[in-house]
């Protein structure tokens, strides 16, 4: 079975600076993370009025079906129950 996405929910999680979300292999749910600095363009601060957690939901948002594909494929190449993605990842 392939790796799906029905559940368009995502959050963020401050202390570790990552968006959360999650795919089903199945019955079997697998958590991934992507790093804030993963979301934000390089030498970009956001404005001191900005959110950084409406700022990465936003960004996560916009790039979601490249997000997932990427997801997909570092799952399928091997497979656990969660995976962080990183700036190298998303490139």
């Amino acid at each position: 079975m392939t790796l799906q996405f029905p559940n368009r929910s995502r959050s963020f999680d401050d202390s570790r600076r990552v968006v959360r979300f999650s795919g089903y292999d199945g019955m079997f749910e697998v958590h991934f993370f992507v790093e804030a600095d993963a979301l934000s363009p390089r030498n970009v601060l956001p404005a001191a009025d900005v959110d950084i957690e409406d700022m990465c939901l936003a960004a996560f948002d916009a790039q979601r079906p490249s997000i997932q594909d990427v997801a997909r494929s570092i799952y399928a190449s091997n497979r656990r129950a969660s995976y962080t993605l990183t700036s190298a990842d998303l490139r």
